[in-house]
């Protein structure tokens, strides 16, 4: 950039993403004041489609942001790490995680029922495999249909009685200031969330020390080791936003506990966690992915599949 001081951040031109970027950019004036840090709002292919194709790529929320990034048009970029692919294009890397907002999924409806009060036949709005597939598991009588848009979109879809109830990301709401619009935080028992949900991961040019230099400020420990267990257990499994599954890892002590929920339809599931040392999370979820697809094949063979 012509101005060696000033920063420019890549964002999702959404009312969320641009939230995010902004509670990005304000934590590093704090720490950095002498720097000037400007966002740029790029629109992704998956915010121009009106309808997303059956085959949709768990990049196309980031495929925009990243070709601007390796182009040298912005300095580094703030993603949510749910939406990002396990493997990135070469020349690009993750600098930063920060601290996680709440990790669940929340539900939120027209006359204000939870999950168990909503009446029989009523529709619930989701795009997400893993959520409509974990919703069935406790409520087989309710009408799931897909829900598109962003957060805000969403809710005014909502209100005007295109759906009962919709499911949404917890930290998406709780960013924006929304919190009077929740209904229920689903338990984890109900619902697990996405790999990585609720972090935000800041992408920048592996070459370029400066930046990285400045990004590593934000990176939070606990966060970066719960998010690498998760994404190896994803990249193990071989699955992506299509595939209804839940990963959650927590940190406690020395410790690392991960559990994941693989659905192939309502009665053909593993629900398993693994636990060991925090010192090696993608080990740990290398090995859970291991174990789900031990136990789903033992179950594969009992039906003679």
């Amino acid at each position: 950039m012509n101005n060696e001081k000033k920063i420019i951040i890549g964002s999702r031109k959404s009312l969320l993403a641009m939230k995010q970027s902004k509670i990005v950019m304000e934590n590093l004036n704090v720490i950095f004041p002498n720097y000037t840090f400007e966002i740029k709002g790029i629109i992704t292919s998956g915010d121009r489609l009106k309808t997303w194709p059956k085959n949709q790529s768990k990049g196309m929320f980031v495929k925009e942001i990243e070709e601007a990034l390796i182009r040298g048009e912005i300095d580094f970029a703030v993603h949510s790490m749910k939406d990002l692919p396990v493997d990135m294009p070469d020349g690009l890397e993750i600098a930063a995680i920060t601290k996680r907002e709440k990790h669940g999924d929340v539900l939120i409806s027209r006359n204000l029922k939870k999950l168990t009060e909503l009446e029989i036949g009523s529709c619930v709005g989701t795009s997400s495999p893993r959520r409509k597939m974990q919703l069935l598991l406790i409520r087989d009588d309710l009408k799931i249909a897909d829900i598109r848009g962003n957060l805000d979109t969403r809710l005014k879809k909502l209100e005007n009685g295109e759906y009962d109830a919709i499911v949404v990301a917890a930290a998406g709401i709780l960013r924006l200031g929304w919190l009077n619009r929740i209904t229920e935080y689903l338990s984890d028992d109900i619902m697990l969330p996405a790999p990585a949900q609720g972090a935000l991961g800041i992408q920048i040019r592996k070459n370029d020390k400066k930046i990285q230099t400045l990004i590593k400020k934000l990176n939070f420990k606990k966060t970066e080791i719960e998010v690498k267990a998760e994404r190896e257990f994803l990249r193990a499994m071989g699955g992506g936003c299509r595939v209804p599954i839940g990963a959650l890892a927590r940190v406690k002590a020395e410790a690392l506990h991960i559990e994941a929920i693989v659905i192939k339809n309502k009665t053909n599931f593993c629900r398993t966690a693994v636990k060991g040392s925090k010192k090696n999370p993608q080990i740990l979820g290398k090995k859970l992915a291991k174990k789900i697809k031990t136990i789903l094949m033992k179950k594969a063979q009992k039906r003679g599949e």
